[in-house]
């Protein structure tokens, strides 16, 4: 009878660490959206924090003007007081041409569309990356929530990865908040960016025709 007991106990035991490492293998999965990971892999909230994401983008920030091959056009409005180092790199691959002929690789419902990749598919940097500012990367400056219409840096698992990819939402994203560095605001033509939705896409999100960026500029500092 003990050796019977012993051994339901070792078996519980087994399964708890089973379970255990399962739940750690999941919380270790990378958050990034520069790979080809779906919605349901986005960062996870930051726990045990008493923190607002309140803050919002100025109408008189800088601003960056994309004209797609189509013609349409959007504009973004960085926001420096709240991500200032990111806001400088993003500028200065603009005003390099940097994102001339790059596209939007990666396209999901009621998610993101990102681009701004030299390699096309969601592995390719540009010579720099920048600090992570976001709470989670002990950055508290920044308290830009993702809206709908916000723009983000996308990175690797890595919180100081972020390099040239970045992503507009579709819809507010509050699960990714506080885990990405929001730093802008799609103010005038969202419906250019709604339009990325009706190119066909593969499983992952990958447009079977390139949408692409003929032009950035900044119009105004």
């Amino acid at each position: 009878m003990k050796h019977s007991k012993f051994l339901k106990l070792l078996c519980l035991i087994a399964a708890l660490a089973l379970a255990l490492s399962a739940l750690t293998a999941c919380g270790s999965q990378s958050s990034s959206k520069s790979d080809n990971s779906s919605k349901s892999e986005s960062a996870p909230k930051t726990e045990g924090k008493a923190f607002e994401f309140d803050g919002k983008v100025p109408d008189d920030g800088p601003t960056v003007k994309f004209t797609m091959s189509d013609g349409g056009t959007f504009t973004i409005v960085c926001a420096p007081e709240y991500a200032p180092e990111t806001v400088e790199n993003f500028l200065s691959l603009v005003k390099s041409g940097f994102y001339d002929g790059l596209t939007f690789h990666r396209v999901i419902d009621a998610f993101v569309a990102q681009g701004g990749d030299p390699a096309g598919n969601g592995t390719g940097n540009s010579e720099k990356t920048i600090k992570g500012e976001f709470y989670s990367n002990g950055f508290e400056q920044n308290t830009l929530p993702h809206l709908r219409g916000s723009v983000a840096m996308a990175r690797s698992q890595s919180p100081d990865s972020a390099s040239c990819q970045f992503y507009i939402c579709y819809d507010d994203l509050p699960n990714l908040d506080g885990n990405y560095a929001v730093f802008g605001q799609v103010t005038e033509g969202m419906e250019v960016v709604d339009g990325f939705l009706d190119v066909p896409r593969d499983s992952q999100g990958m447009p079977q025709t390139p949408i692409v960026i003929e032009k950035a500029e900044v119009i105004s500092e």
